[in-house]
């Protein structure tokens, strides 16, 4: 058997049942989350025009677009509503990869539960498998996709199209036909994503070519099976790996655990999240050694792998703010904290958050850290002028499942942002408890009519 069809196998053997409930909790806050962030990216001009331009397009009333109330064919409103969730850099990630999987996964999986009538439980599955779909693929070529410049769109794909073919009910033999076809569909350069709004045109294609490969293999499409695997195959020319070896590397430790609760990570702060950590260890240095920002000389960051400064270093936007570790090092010194108003204009303008970034700079690794611990993790060191020094190291930032996530986490966050909406204080909160609700849910109508305002 292909590595697709090894993989499709155990996937659809998977009951809800047999799935550990963190799992099917997980599943439950990353759908608050992915609507959350859609809200804060409903407006911005990227999700405004793909959003035209799948109303122009029109065609079956199969699923709505999140907060607008318009029916589109299922593709092209999971396409829509993952666009704007993408948009906000507020999503989720899985932090082996920091590929995004949770928004084209949630956007299909709501998109085609709403099409087939399918219960809250079965959408909770969808997503955890879906989830362990993307991760198993991602992980097989990591780092070695982002050493040959593609952009976590690449592993992303695989979630929407399994979470798609669990809710067609899609036997073993045509999901592994999804995961093939998805395999050859999909592509989508770094570069692009990380200096332009091409990061959330990343995340509408591979939701839309999830669900094509899930509906085209409902319909008997076939394909090369061992794609993944094969010579010039999916490992192969995106990864560089060996296809054998990253075969075996996705299929091992089936059932073990699960990445929706050992991987993924919800941002309950803004921007990439290999920074979230830099910023919480600036954040409690400056507050350990209660050192003003007026007193700072230095804010030095270390761990394992960092060399040098990435992305803007000084930020003029969200997409800028997003990409720069320089920026999210500086505001947690200066405000002894990190929120969901630092991607606003106001604080990415903030002189005092841009005197600070001109004195950040990279350090050795901290001496015998074990790096497999730092998951996206850091340390921070800040000195003042008078000579005192903090230090703190944040080893996996907040939010992230191996730490454990917290409802009232995420309802903060769900209440934070989802008034950019334009969604009324009441039916925010019955949209919260729907998704709370959701594994006894008989179908997902009430959680959409909530969040339309039908």
């Amino acid at each position: 058997m292909t590595v697709a069809q090894q993989l499709a196998a155990f996937l659809t053997a998977t009951s809800a049942d047999t799935l550990p409930s963190q799992a099917l909790d997980h599943a439950a806050m990353l759908v608050a989350s992915t609507m959350a962030s859609a809200a804060c990216g409903a407006s911005l001009e990227s999700a405004t025009i793909i959003r035209d331009l799948a109303r122009e397009r029109g065609g079956r009333q199969d699923a709505s677009v999140w907060f607008a109330g318009d029916r589109l064919p299922v593709a092209e409103a999971a396409q829509v509503n993952a666009v704007m969730s993408d948009a906000a850099a507020s999503d989720d990630s899985d932090l082996r990869n920091i590929v995004h999987c949770g928004t084209p996964l949630t956007a299909a999986s709501l998109a085609m539960a709403e099409h087939t009538g399918a219960s809250g439980e079965a959408v909770l599955r969808a997503i955890v498998v879906g989830y362990e779909a993307a991760g198993r693929i991602s992980a097989a070529i990591t780092p070695g996709f982002r050493d040959r410049g593609f952009h976590g769109c690449v592993g992303a794909v695989f979630a929407a199209a399994t979470s798609s073919s669990m809710l067609l009910r899609l036997d073993a033999a045509r999901l592994a036909q999804a995961i093939a076809l998805a395999a050859t569909s999909i592509g989508g350069l770094a570069t692009a994503a990380d200096t332009s709004v091409a990061r959330e045109y990343h995340a509408g294609l591979a939701t839309l070519l999830g669900v094509n490969a899930a509906q085209a293999a409902s319909r008997g499409y076939r394909v090369e099976l061992a794609i993944l695997e094969a010579r010039r195959g999916f490992f192969e020319a995106f990864g560089g790996a060996d296809g054998a070896a990253a075969g075996a590397a996705a299929l091992a430790g089936l059932s073990e655990s699960w990445d929706i609760v050992t991987d993924m990570a919800i941002k309950l702060v803004p921007g990439g999240h290999p920074y979230h950590a830099i910023t919480e260890a600036a954040a409690n240095a400056a507050q350990a050694g209660d050192i003003a920002a007026a007193d700072i000389i230095s804010i030095v960051i270390a761990r394992p792998g960092m060399t040098a400064l990435t992305g803007p270093l000084h930020p003029r936007n969200l997409i800028d703010m997003a990409h720069s570790p320089a920026y999210f090092a500086a505001a947690g010194a200066a405000d002894r904290t990190f929120a969901w108003q630092h991607a606003g204009s106001e604080k990415i303008a903030d002189p005092v958050i841009h005197r600070l970034i001109d004195l950040v700079r990279v350090g050795d690794p901290p001496p015998g850290a074990d790096a497999a611990a730092y998951r996206q993790g850091a340390t921070v060191t800040i000195q003042s002028h008078d000579g005192r020094a903090a230090t703190s190291t944040v080893l996996v930032p907040k939010g992230a499942g191996a730490l454990g996530i917290a409802w009232d986490d995420v309802d903060a966050k769900y209440r934070a942002l989802m008034p950019a909406s334009g969604l009324a204080a009441p039916a925010i909160e019955a949209s919260l408890a729907t998704i709370h609700a959701l594994r006894s849910a008989a179908d997902v109508a009430g959680l959409i009519r909530a969040v339309t305002g039908s």
